[in-house]
This record gives structure tokens, C-alpha cells and sequence, in this order.
């Protein structure tokens, strides 16, 4: 079968697929119309308010599906049929098209008059299967983002900011390079729509009124628990990696070079005929090799840390002057981490030309690779003390059952 037939059979099964409302054929099974009770919606979160935990939970699972498998049959075709990677003009068009009609499908259902969903669930399965780090990412803060507000579409809104800034930073803040245009378009208009597809929960949001679950004990500390995780890493991470690991490192490399062969170079002579200064040289370049790969793994996470650590944060919700001092410290703390995220660029790059041919460009690298050095250093201590003091501020204010009542936290729909 020619290719151009294979992708529209897959495109158009995609969407027909996609179409399936299985919140409305769930709830008409247990006797209940959908479109006619709670907000009307067809998508998992009104089930759930109408029918139960259990099934909003099954409708939620059988909407990821319905993204989900399309487009591993997308990818699965690329992987199989030989003729279709030939003529595949545009990289991943057979992935991206299939989780485009998923997603319009079920935003757009052919069953339903074309009035659907708002498409998280069926987005976050195309985006499980095409792009698993920052899709995992959104699930994540998704599901700080409920523990926190209670709202779901608070969260839902939230994530998808979530996964558009994490969706860039996984392709190196390079979206629209050619290898990355569809899956940077679908990323970024599909977000889009599904954040205007909330504009009247939105709307509900500022005013205040909009539905939340009710107030939960279990909830709160669970919510408590991502923060302290959050700040721990924060806190131990930046501590260990920065001060203990990565100065011990530097330490014993230049003692590893100057004593070769030994036991830590397998017997191997790495320093015949090089001078003090060569060794020196060679031992610090080493120890940079040995460190440097960790770096980009361990800002990735602390960003991770710093989001969870912000959203999770009680001086969101709550007026108490210490809980509102935390709030802002963990605002500086997540600005800390990303300034120095992009400083640690800047390093990277500075160690390369410090090797440069020209004499002129490697000296002025050198002196710079210092000074942004240090000024790395130093956010890593201020990221230090400011996760320090809001882990004291966190313990400060645990929440206590005795202070769980309706007025603390948004009424209950």
C-alpha cells in the first residue's frame, strides 16, 4: 500500500479514535447523562464529581489511552515500514499527525456535534508516547499543583504551562529547528488550546468561585511530604554535589596524576615526561571531566525541586507572616537555580575556549571562566541557605489536623 494511504487510514483512524467519548458512555451505563449534569463536560474530572472517584479515574485512563495509542502506532509504522521512512518528508510527521487527530477528536468529537472535552487526559497520552520526559514532568507538577489548590483545573492549566517550559528545555532551547518543527507546533498550540478550553474555569479562578474538592487532612500531608522532598534535595543536592563531591573530586585528581601509576589509573603510567605544570593541568581536566557531565543532570532536577518546592509552598494559601516569608524565599531559591542553570552554560562553554588556537581568545576565556566560576559558587550558597531556612520555616509550620478546617483552605463545590 502506497505510504500516503497508510498515513490517512492512520490519521483518519486517529481521530475516530480520539472521537470516542468515553465519559458520556460510562456515565450513560450507570444511567447518568453527562452533558446534562455538573458542568457538562465529557471529560474525566465531571465524571468523577458525578459518579465517583472510581470512574472518573476509568474514564481518565481510557481517555490517556485514546491518545496514547495512536501514536505509538505512528511510531511503530516509521520503525517498520521502510517505504514510509523514504518518503516521510517532515521527521516524526506520522507520530505528530497521529496525536494531532487524537487530540482533535476528542476536542472535537464527529459523535458528539463537534462539542468536546478539554483534552488533558487525551493529550497527556499522545505526549506519554511522544515526548515521556516532560509529559512525566506535567504529570508531576499536575499532581502537586491538585495537592495544593485542591482545583483540578488549577492544575490542569498549570501542567501544561509546565510542559511547554519542559518540552523546550529537553530540545535545548532549539523548538523550532527543523528536526523538532511539528512536535514544537503540536506542543505548543495544543497547550494553547487546551489553556483557552479552560477559559471559564479560568474566569472562576480569579473570582474566587471556582470548584474545588473538599478539605482533606491526608491531602495536606501528602502535599507537605512533595514540599519537604523538594526542599531536602534542594538543600542535600546542592550541598553535596557543589561542596562535598565536586571538591573532593578536584582535590584527589592532581594527587592521582602526580602519583601515576597507581591503583587509580589501573597501573597505568598517564604523566611520563610532563612537567608540574602539566600535571596540574592534566589533573584539573580530568576532575572537570569527571564532574562536569554531572552538572546539567543535577540543575535539571533542581529546577525540578525548585517548581514542586514553589507550587507546593502553604504561603499560597495561607496569611500566616511565616508561611509568606517561605513564599518568597522559595521565589528567590527557584530564581537562584535558574540563573545559575544558565551560568553553568556560560562555564561550560568558557572551558572549551579556554583551549583555543588564537593566544588572545583562550587568555580572555580563562579570565572569564574564573569570574563566572565564582559567581557560580556563590548562587549555589545563597540556593544553599535560602532551601536551608525554608526547611526550618517548613518544619515551623507543619500542618496539624486541629488546623484543618473549611475556612483555611477554598470552599468545597
Amino acid at each position: 500500500m502506497p505510504p500516503i494511504i497508510n498515513l490517512v487510514l492512520l490519521l483518519a483512524g486517529a481521530y475516530l479514535l480520539g472521537s470516542i467519548p468515553f465519559g458520556v458512555l460510562v456515565a450513560r451505563s450507570r444511567g447518568v447523562d453527562l452533558l446534562k449534569v455538573g458542568s457538562g463536560n465529557i471529560g474525566a474530572t465531571n465524571v468523577g464529581r458525578t459518579l465517583g472517584r472510581k470512574w472518573g479515574i476509568l474514564v481518565f485512563v481510557l481517555d490517556l489511552l485514546k491518545g496514547a495509542v495512536p501514536v505509538y502506532l505512528g511510531k511503530w509504522l516509521v520503525l517498520h515500514d521502510a517505504e514510509f521512512v523514504a518518503w516521510q518528508p517532515i521527521p516524526q510527521l506520522a507520530a505528530v499527525g497521529t496525536a494531532v487527530c487524537a487530540f482533535l477528536g476528542h476536542t472535537f468529537p464527529i459523535f458528539l456535534k463537534f462539542q468536546g472535552g478539554k483534552g488533558v487526559a487525551t493529550g497527556f497520552g499522545t505526549m506519554l508516547v511522544l515526548l515521556t520526559g516532560p509529559d512525566f514532568f506535567a504529570i508531576l507538577i499536575w499532581v502537586v499543583a491538585l495537592l495544593a489548590s485542591s482545583i483540578v483545573s488549577f492544575a490542569s492549566v498549570v501542567a501544561m504551562i509546565a510542559f511547554m517550559a519542559g518540552y523546550t528545555i529537553s530540545v535545548d532551547g532549539r523548538p523550532f529547528a527543523f528536526e523538532n518543527i511539528l512536535t514544537s507546533l503540536y506542543c505548543y498550540i495544543g497547550c494553547s488550546m487546551v489553556i483557552v478550553k479552560h477559559h471559564a474555569n479560568i474566569r472562576r479562578l480569579l473570582a474566587g468561585t471556582e470548584n474545588c474538592m473538599k478539605p482533606s487532612f491526608r491531602r495536606e500531608r501528602i502535599n507537605y511530604a512533595f514540599h519537604l522532598l523538594a526542599l531536602g534535595w534542594l538543600f542535600g543536592g546542592t550541598l553535596f554535589l557543589q561542596f562535598i563531591a565536586g571538591l573532593s573530586v578536584f582535590e584527589t585528581f592532581p594527587d592521582v596524576v602526580e602519583n601515576s601509576p597507581s591503583d587509580r589509573t589501573a597501573q597505568v603510567a598517564i604523566a611520563n615526561g610532563l612537567s608540574a605544570e602539566q600535571k596540574k593541568a592534566l589533573g584539573s581536566a580530568l576532575a572537570g571531566a569527571a564532574v562536569g557531565p554531572m552538572f546539567p543532570k543535577y540543575f535539571l532536577c533542581s529546577a525540578i525541586a525548585a517548581t514542586v518546592a514553589l507550587i507546593s509552598a502553604r504561603g499560597w494559601r495561607s496569611k500566616e507572616k511565616l508561611n509568606r516569608i517561605q513564599l518568597g524565599l522559595l521565589v528567590v531559591t527557584f530564581l537562584l537555580v535558574c540563573g545559575n542553570w544558565w551560568i553553568a552554560g556560560e562555564v561550560s562553554r568558557l572551558r572549551l575556549e579556554r583551549f583555543a588556537a588564537d593566544a588572545e581568545t583562550a587568555a580572555r576565556a580563562k579570565e572569564n571562566f574564573t569570574s563566572w566560576h565564582l559567581v557560580s559558587l556563590l548562587l549555589s550558597m545563597l540556593t544553599c541557605l535560602t532551601a536551608t531556612i525554608s526547611l526550618i520555616c517548613a518544619a515551623w509550620t507543619a500542618p496539624e489536623k486541629a488546623q484543618m478546617d473549611v475556612g483555611q483552605l477554598p470552599k468545597a463545590a
